[in-house]
């Protein structure tokens, strides 16, 4: 297993490119089931995710071929002759469910397993079934898949409201509404950046899609989808984790400038908050520049869905808090008990707690390396900032889920002076070489 090393406390300056959207790229990998023939997909990043997908499509039958160096992906989609997502790899991976939606409006018909993925919180996909059958699918659970049938071959359409708003359930109702008999109505829709470019994703293959980036989504069904070439939006999330490794790591007035950026995706939220902590920014079409401060402000958040404060930044924003002057509180409203990072901060010094949806986090305690465990994906980053501004080694173990959304995590931040390598290790053994004791 694979662990990253972190000698802490080397500033750093440069540039850092960032990547293609994860979460919005395998959303259009589902898509190119919709298409008779091959769509390419251009911005994609080498990510675990990616070729967990990559199996789960040629398991229905598609062709997949991946240039990591190009960052393109291609899949013809000719021949989906095995509607299934098995669990063997549905398990590794959520975003596999939306082969869910993808071959009800492919085939007509659908047999997923129920998913895996981060370790943490209930996320039910009780929105997805519910919301199929609004449109008219027949729904079975069968052994942990689900098995779901639209009657004569195309769903019949019919209206949805989601509570709470959801990506994943809307991304799943639009892949199955565009191929419906009749209209589709998704009612407190997602309005995040994910969601749209996919959606127009989807209008350039063919689809009748009314209200990306609204509450309602208006969806009316067409026959046939084409396959067709389409750019990935550069990935949010990665780009805040790096303005806030900047603004915590930096060399105080010296500005770090990340390239690729799509910063308005963000969201008002994260950059109103951001910039109350004394962090310069400037801000441009495709890059975003992030000076630290010569004293980090503390600034409480609450997570909310888009345009709030992205649940996927909270860990990151924890890290962030240590190192600011007084105390501050992040309420997450979108997963109450994606916490398990604070008491691997703790392991390092840090002075947090958390009670109920709320973790509470006071500065001026300087952060010491220490062996931690990643939890799960964004934790896992979060261990990562922790250890660049720690004093002495840190080891963060079990990088597996960090694989799964950053790509070349260590060599980006190599090229802009963190110390930071990769290392193999046997959790079987622990890290002193002793067998551990039996419970």
């Amino acid at each position: 297993m694979d662990k990253l090393v972190i000698n802490g406390q080397h500033a750093l300056s440069g540039s850092i490119p960032i990547g293609g959207s994860k979460n919005t790229a395998l959303p259009l990998m589902a898509a190119s089931v919709l298409g008779d023939g091959t769509m390419t997909i251009k911005n994609v990043p080498n990510l675990r995710d990616v070729t967990t997908f990559a199996h789960v499509l040629r398991v229905a039958g598609a062709r997949v071929q991946f240039d990591p160096a190009a960052h393109t992906l291609t899949v013809d989609a000719a021949n989906i002759t095995y509607p299934e997502a098995p669990y063997e790899l549905v398990c590794k991976m959520r975003a596999s469910f939306y082969m869910l939606g993808a071959l009800i409006g492919r085939r007509g018909h659908a047999r997923v397993s129920l998913p895996g993925g981060c370790s943490w919180g209930p996320r039910p996909v009780d929105l997805h079934l519910r919301g199929l059958e609004a449109f008219g699918a027949e729904i079975d659970l069968e052994q942990g898949y689900v098995v779901a049938r639209a009657p004569g071959g195309r769903l019949d359409g019919g209206s949805f409201r989601m509570e709470p708003s959801s990506v994943g359930a809307t991304i799943n109702l639009l892949l199955a509404a565009v191929t419906a008999q009749g209209g589709c109505r998704i009612e407190n829709a997602a309005r995040e950046p994910d969601v749209v470019v996919f959606g127009k994703a989807l209008q350039k293959m063919g689809a009748k899609i009314e209200g990306l980036g609204t509450e309602t989504i208006e969806v009316e069904g067409t026959d046939r989808l084409y396959p067709v070439e389409f750019v990935n939006a550069s990935d949010r999330i990665e780009l805040g984790t790096f303005m806030i490794a900047a603004a915590i790591a930096g060399a105080p007035g010296e500005p770090i400038r990340l390239t690729g950026a799509e910063p308005d995706f963000l969201g008002e939220a994260f950059m109103n908050a951001f910039r109350r902590t004394g962090a310069h920014v400037e801000v441009g079409d495709s890059y975003v520049e992030v000076a630290a401060p010569e004293e980090i402000q503390s600034v409480s958040i609450t997570t909310d869905v888009y345009p709030g404060f992205p649940t996927d930044l909270q860990a990151q924003w924890s890290v962030l808090l240590t190192q600011a002057q007084g105390r501050g509180r992040i309420t997450d409203t979108v997963y109450t008990d994606r916490f398990k990072h604070i008491a691997e901060l703790k392991r390092m010094n840090a002075y947090a707690m958390v009670q109920g949806d709320t973790a509470t986090v006071r500065g001026g305690h300087p952060l010491k390396g220490a062996q931690v465990m990643s939890t799960d994906l964004r934790a896992s980053v979060s261990l990562v900032l922790a250890g660049l501004v720690a004093e002495g080694e840190t080891h963060v173990l079990r990088v597996y889920h960090l694989d799964r959304g950053y790509e070349d995590l260590e060599g980006k931040l190599t090229d802009v002076g963190a110390q930071i390598h990769r290392e193999t290790y046997d959790e079987s053994i622990g890290e002193t070489g002793e067998l551990p004791q039996e419970a």
